[in-house]
C-alpha cells in the first residue's frame, strides 16, 4: 500500500462513516433498542477518528522515510474493518458472538498509534 492509497481509503472510509452516521440517527433510531443504537454510534465515531488517523499516517509516509507509518496505518485500517465492521454487524444482524472480535480491532488501534508515534519520531526532524 502506497501513502496515496493510504490517503484515498481513509478518505472513502470517513465518506463511508458519515453515511453511516446519518444512517443510523436517521434510520435506525426508531427501530434498534437505545443500548443497540449506542453501540452502532461507538462504531461510526471510532471509524471517523480512525480514518482521520490513516490520512495522518499517509501524509508522514509521503514526507517520512521511517516503514512505522505505513505500519500504522495498516493497523489503523485493519481496527476500522475489525472493531467498527464487528459491532456494525453485531448490531445489524444481531450475532452477538461478533463482539469477540470487536477488541482485536482495538488493540490494531492501540498498536497503530504505537508505530505512528514511532515512526514520527525516528522519521521526521
Amino acid at each position: 500500500m502506497t501513502p496515496k492509497l493510504l490517503i484515498t481509503l481513509g478518505a472513502i472510509l470517513a465518506g463511508i462513516g458519515v453515511a453511516a452516521g446519518a444512517f443510523g440517527a436517521h434510520g435506525l433510531a426508531g427501530v434498534l433498542s437505545p443500548d443497540r443504537l449506542r453501540v452502532y454510534e461507538t462504531a461510526v465515531r471510532y471509524q471517523l477518528i480512525h480514518t482521520l488517523a490513516m490520512m495522518i499516517a499517509g501524509v508522514l509516509a509521503a514526507t517520512t522515510p521511517a516503514v512505522h507509518v505505513m505500519v500504522a496505518g495498516y493497523l489503523f485500517l485493519a481496527g476500522i474493518i475489525l472493531f467498527s465492521g464487528s459491532l456494525y454487524l453485531l448490531v445489524l444482524t444481531d450475532t452477538p458472538w461478533l463482539g469477540a472480535v470487536t477488541p482485536i480491532g482495538g488493540v490494531a488501534w492501540i498498536v497503530g498509534w504505537g508505530f505512528l508515534a514511532l515512526g514520527a519520531w525516528k522519521g521526521l526532524p
